[in-house]
């Protein structure tokens, strides 16, 4: 698993420094980014919940992170990190804020760190990106400062800026694990697979006795359709831990990429049975939903996603609720029910600006809305007001500083122009569309087949399908579109 994931996917996760500042006692590195607490006991159990988090086993560190804040309560990166490991949005933005309370309580490194994040939180990554790069000019010599820096550049899929710093946090730390997982995750999205199972190679040497290494070499063989070498390192993870998430994830997926549908959905009702907690259920219910989705069964997917729903309602957790009400839009959309899948939309959009969720959260899901009514106006053969709202949303995207709404503004840009039969401007929109995404390379196979070019139209349909997403539902609609039109040519 290439790193932390925030309340199904929302934001791009960091990591942080093991050196502690306690109180106002003399720094222990003053190389490194420091930690405020006022408490030893407290600092013990934080630095307990830290190594686990950062192996990925973000369950097992919750205990400890709890117990540092009932021993320190104004211990904020506690609540940082125990709001980046919460199951639940609902959990994570109630210790955000409490995080954020206490910024005037911290050293200049740990304010960075949690102001780096809220602008994650909030969809401004030019925010994001100078928080992290000020607070490498301030601890060049820290490692988890280059690896959280060099965090944000993957999640920007700047992959040769995040190869740079992940290679400076191992110079600065050779044992320092963690950067050789991300490492390996940033040359695999640059096709270097050599050098992605080298590093992965060193990180299983680093840390042997750990799933989440095995998990990521797993992954990589997933990515080369290597799916039952895969299945074999997923369960080396799974022998070690068995209720490492993740590796039950990896597993369903590959299932899914050889069509073993029922062992998929096994797979997937073995992870929900052993859930501890909701966080872990949804990820269940989700892996059974692609599942169903890679079938076409459009009933079945949306019985899962509701189930999601129901989680969420009954601790009334809007952030999860409006992104499941999202999700079922976006299956009702690929199954050509336009009409079902605006009612989803809206319904999204109004729990979001019901709820208590932040100003900035709200304003996001706003100019989602609005990728969404252009797509459904697109749909329907309103073009010119489909242009009109795609004109807003791109306007609007650019100006908040969203990278990923950036992104989504150019696919529809891109599904416009093929509509209005401008296959040149739809590759060039498509290309500057979210490359991690299988969709966009099958609108690009669309783009070449209009243009009446079979070649590119042929290798991009591959591309689609041989993208092998982890647990990804666009994966799902990218693969049932993508062999039919590879099919056809």
């Amino acid at each position: 698993m290439k790193s932390f994931s925030l309340t199904k996917s929302l934001f791009v996760l960091l990591l942080l420094s093991f050196s502690i500042f306690i109180g106002c006692a003399k720094k222990e590195d003053e190389n490194k980014i420091p930690v405020t607490t006022t408490s030893e006991e407290a600092k013990a159990e934080y630095l307990k919940g830290l190594e686990l988090f950062e192996k990925l086993q973000q369950q097992e560190s919750l205990q400890h992170f709890k117990k540092a804040i009932e021993m320190d309560n104004n211990f904020a990166l506690a609540y940082y990190y125990h709001s980046i490991a919460n199951p639940t949005t609902k959990g994570f933005f109630a210790d955000l804020e409490k995080t954020l309370a206490l910024t005037d309580k911290v050293s200049e490194g740990e304010k960075l760190l949690i102001l780096s994040l809220k602008a994650g939180v909030d969809g401004d990554q030019k925010k994001q990106e100078e928080h992290l790069k000020k607070l490498v000019e301030l601890y060049p010599e820290d490692e988890r400062a280059h690896n959280q820096l060099g965090q944000f550049y993957f999640g920007q899929q700047e992959y040769e800026k995040a190869v740079d710093h992940m290679k400076k946090s191992t110079e600065i730390a050779a044992a320092y694990s963690s950067s050789y997982n991300m490492m390996g995750y940033s040359y695999r999205n640059l096709g270097k697979y050599e050098e992605a199972e080298q590093a992965f190679v060193k990180y299983i040497e680093l840390i042997p006795n750990d799933p989440n290494p095995y998990d990521s070499y797993a992954e990589l063989l997933l990515k080369e359709g290597k799916y039952e070498e895969s299945i074999e390192q997923y369960q080396k993870a799974l022998n070690i831990n068995p209720n490492f998430i993740a590796s039950h994830l990896g597993i369903a997926t590959n299932y899914n990429f050889l069509k073993k549908y029922d062992d998929a959905i096994n797979q997937s009702q073995k992870l929900y049975d052993m859930a501890r907690d909701d966080g872990e259920r949804r990820a269940a219910l989700f892996s059974k939903t692609i599942t169903f989705v890679n079938q076409g069964k459009t009933d079945l997917a949306l019985d899962e996603m509701q189930k999601q729903y129901v989680l969420g309602e009954t601790i009334n957790d809007a952030g999860a609720m409006s992104g499941d009400l999202n999700v079922m839009g976006n299956i009702l959309f690929e199954a050509g029910k336009y009409d079902e899948a605006k009612q989803k939309y809206e319904q999204s959009l109004q729990v979001t600006i019901n709820s208590d969720l932040p100003d900035e959260v709200k304003e996001n899901t706003k100019r989602l809305d609005l990728y969404n009514q252009a797509r459904i106006l697109l749909m329907k053969g309103k073009l010119e007001d489909a242009k009109t709202i795609a004109k807003e949303f791109s306007e609007k995207s650019e100006s908040a500083n969203n990278t990923f709404q950036v992104w989504l503004s150019h696919e529809l840009n891109g599904l416009i122009a093929l509509e209005e039969k401008d296959y040149t401007k739809a590759q060039q929109e498509f290309m500057m569309a979210n490359q991690q995404n299988p969709l966009t390379f099958y609108r690009l196979a669309l783009a070449y087949n209009g243009a009446n070019n079979k070649e590119e139209a042929k290798k991009h349909c591959e591309m689609s399908l041989r993208f092998n997403a982890l647990t990804n539902i666009n994966q799902a609609f990218a693969t049932n579109r993508a062999e039919k039109l590879l099919a056809d040519l």
